[in-house]
């Protein structure tokens, strides 16, 4: 069990106590936990794998396409 080094949230309060600054997160067998020194709460961090994109008209994986703007001709009047 190889543990890495602790590193303290700075204005994290701890959900069980509400201490603020005593919660500090450590990484250990590739499980990322967070900890409270005050009170012993220990909590494994589990993430949600990241969602698609949703397709949309604003992002709907077309190819850009280069506009370019002519100014007026100063014959045409």
């Amino acid at each position: 069990m190889k543990k890495e080094r602790k590193r303290f949230i700075a204005g994290a309060v701890c959900p069980r106590c509400g201490e603020l600054d005593k919660l500090f997160v450590y990484h250990t067998d590739g499980k990322k936990f967070r900890e409270c020194v005050n009170c012993d709460f220990l909590e494994e961090q589990r993430f949600a794998p990241i969602a698609r994109e949703l397709e949309t008209r604003v992002a709907s994986g077309e190819v850009e396409r280069i506009v370019r703007i002519v100014a007026p001709s100063r014959d045409e009047h």
